[in-house]
């Protein structure tokens, strides 16, 4: 009996031990969609870049059906109408308001406000026009498919877009609304109907730039031929507030404004075009100058407003440099050359 104990007592310890449970992952075959090599995955590798192309899968990606495609491109064509016929009312509207009061000033001084307002409105339409209607940039087009064509890091980078059925770039996205893949798209402006990409990008920040200036020089014009073709204000004689308070002051400030409104019931027809002008061209310019301004600081960042956003909550890849700005606008010569001295000057440290 006590042999048979002693021998027992390692069974009960070998029981005690952990025991530690391993998975086999199972391999599968698959094929990358750029050279078509058959590749051996683990199961759970959903998106691998093969090793010879460089093309990304994604096997998890689908093609959504879109049922939205046509409410979207009838919304695009109702803005473009909309904003074209507001940018012909403005010019109509100006040159039959306020150019009867410039021209009354001065020939000389009607001919040159004429020949601003032909630059500017020609200028802020054709921009428009082809920010609107030309394509906003293709990606380059690859041979895909085939290992015997397909070359060592051919595709690098590069995922293949299940709505346009062909490769698509690093830089490049599927616009939903145009149904088209955008080389180095920004965003989709439904204003001017289109994406703003590669092809188009610098006709809608001169777009912006043409037509910032044109409301500012529409609301000063507007401004000023309205208080020639304003009429007299009525008043009542203050005579009875004596002194200077609060109360005074709120008086003279509530006799004003009742002056002003009854006024305006004698507005003829050209004034009350110009006082519309002058609301709409500083409402549309805050508008413009704001947008304007965050087009341009994604420029001076080296990014899109697309990639902005997948890099938020991430570190800024973009390099902010003036030289951004001035390889965008096509500037042969660079910050470096034109301020040399600036760069090159050595940093003094404080002691």
């Amino acid at each position: 009996m006590v042999s048979l104990n002693k021998a027992s007592k390692p069974d009960m310890a070998d029981l005690s031990k952990d025991h530690y449970v391993t998975t086999v992952v199972e391999d599968h075959e698959t094929a990358c969609w750029g050279c078509g090599l058959r590749l051996l995955l683990p199961s759970y590798s959903p998106i691998f870049k093969c090793g010879w192309c460089g093309a990304i899968t994604n096997q998890n990606e689908r093609k959504c059906e879109d049922k939205c495609f046509w409410w979207r491109r009838v919304r695009d064509r109702c803005f473009v109408c909309v904003l074209l016929s507001f940018m012909l009312f403005v010019i109509c509207g100006g040159l039959w308001a306020a150019y009867p009061v410039i021209f009354s000033i001065g020939n000389f001084c009607g001919i040159i406000h004429s020949i601003i307002a032909v630059i500017l409105s020609t200028t802020t339409v054709s921009m428009f026009s082809l920010a609107a209607f030309r394509f906003a940039g293709a990606p380059p087009v690859r041979q895909w498919g085939s290992y015997p064509v397909v070359g060592k890091g051919f595709l690098e980078n590069h995922t293949f877009c299940h709505y346009c059925s062909k490769p698509k770039s690093p830089r490049t996205h599927h616009c939903r609304s145009c149904g088209k893949c955008i080389l180095d798209m920004d965003h989709h402006c439904p204003f001017i109907g289109n994406c703003v990409g590669a092809e188009n990008h610098r006709h809608f920040i001169a777009f912006l730039i043409s037509a910032v200036i044109s409301t500012i020089y529409v609301s000063i014009m507007s401004a000023y031929a309205a208080m020639h073709v304003w009429p007299t204000l009525p008043h009542r004689s203050l005579g009875y507030l004596n002194g200077m308070s609060s109360y005074v002051a709120w008086r003279i400030l509530k006799e004003a404004v009742i002056a002003f409104l009854r006024s305006t019931l004698f507005l003829s027809p050209r004034g009350l075009v110009l006082v519309y002008l002058l609301f709409a061209s500083v409402s549309v310019g805050i508008g413009l100058s704001v947008l304007l301004w965050q087009q341009l600081c994604y420029i001076y960042r080296g990014t899109t407003y697309l990639s902005h956003l997948s890099d938020q909550g991430g570190d800024d890849v973009g390099e902010k440099d003036c030289n951004n700005l001035f390889r965008f606008f096509g500037c042969p010569y660079s910050v470096s050359r034109l301020l040399p001295s600036a760069r090159n000057s050595p940093k003094r440290h404080k002691k």
